[in-house]
């Protein structure tokens, strides 16, 4: 390895000047990045105001607050990530999602307000505009605001509205991610969501939109060779079986409904295709719930990977 000889200077200088000239040095460095920052805010994201970034690891006060976004994980209490945990434990305020388990928030900092801001579908007690409206509102009173939401809040959970509204009033903003329900629904099964040789894409997708939406095209998702892990799809089974039935996917695919994974109550029930919405009607099934329909590249039918089974 090459060496290279100290500079006089340097090698004259006492701590003190030392510690000067490294802190200089920091302090330089920092203007340069802050400095090219800006100018690739405006260049990039001129319809914003500047943000500040920040993050609940943060142990000074963050003027003007902040917003975490923190995934809470599909169910199962020890599914918390480590991150989430602190983000938890640090909170002023946590504003907190339905089918958040009990057993998380009694993670939280003692002192920390709770409040449950949880909604189902087809049920507006806290529409998405008024969990803006109070999250922004903690944090602009300068307060460590965690809204706490279940699985990952960058799947289906919500998240553009909220960084939205925080971005409109300058409030500096991070998201923590969290396990979503679809990789649960797999350990849940005992199988990898995909597989090499059978299916090799993996496309999550909502079985609900809101009113006025069209439906998603699922039939057009699930091509051969694909997991298709549809969320909040229950109400929606007979829908989701004529759609994908019409675009051609077999009638004896494999479908796979796991609801509260990694919960106490988890169950899982299994079908062929061609009876989703029968069985779904029959069994009972429920939301929370993630249906999961494979399409493998030799199109295997649902009997050559299970019997029809019920679990839970």
């Amino acid at each position: 390895m090459k060496t290279f000889p100290m500079s006089p200077r340097l090698a004259g200088a006492d701590p003190a000047t030392l510690r000067g000239w490294v802190a200089a040095g920091r302090e330089g460095l920092c203007r340069m990045l802050r400095a090219v920052l800006r100018a690739l805010d405006g260049g990039l994201n001129a319809s914003h105001p500047p943000v500040a970034s920040a993050t609940c690891d943060q142990t000074q006060p963050v003027p003007g607050g902040l917003i975490s976004l923190v995934g809470a994980g599909p169910g199962a209490a020890d599914l918390l990530t480590l991150r989430a945990l602190r983000c938890l434990q640090r909170a002023d305020v946590i504003f907190y999602d339905r089918l958040v388990d009990p057993e998380v928030l009694a993670h939280a900092r003692p002192g920390a307000e709770r409040i449950y801001v949880g909604k189902a579908v087809g049920a507006c007690d806290w529409p998405q505009e008024r969990i803006d409206a109070v999250i922004v509102a903690a944090a602009l009173q300068g307060k460590r605001v965690v809204r706490l939401k279940s699985g990952d809040p960058g799947i289906f959970g919500r998240a553009t509205e909220e960084l939205a509204a925080a971005r409109r009033h300058g409030i500096p903003t991070e998201i923590v991610p969290g396990v979503t329900a679809a990789s649960a629904a797999g350990a849940a099964l005992g199988r990898a969501l995909t597989e090499r040789g059978e299916t090799d894409r993996l496309v999550l997708a909502t079985g609900t939109c809101r009113p006025g939406d069209d439906a998603p095209d699922w039939g057009a998702m699930l091509m051969p060779g694909t997991t298709l892990a549809l969320y909040m799809g229950v109400s929606q089974a007979a829908r989701i079986e004529a759609n994908l039935l019409a675009a051609g996917v077999p009638d004896r695919a494999s479908v796979e409904i796991v609801s509260h994974a990694s919960g106490a109550d988890q169950r899982i029930v299994t079908c062929c295709l061609g009876t989703l919405a029968r069985t779904v009607r029959r069994q009972g099934v429920e939301n929370p719930a993630i249906i999961v329909i494979r399409r493998p590249k030799g199109e295997l039918s649902c009997s050559a990977l299970h019997p029809l089974r019920r679990v839970g």
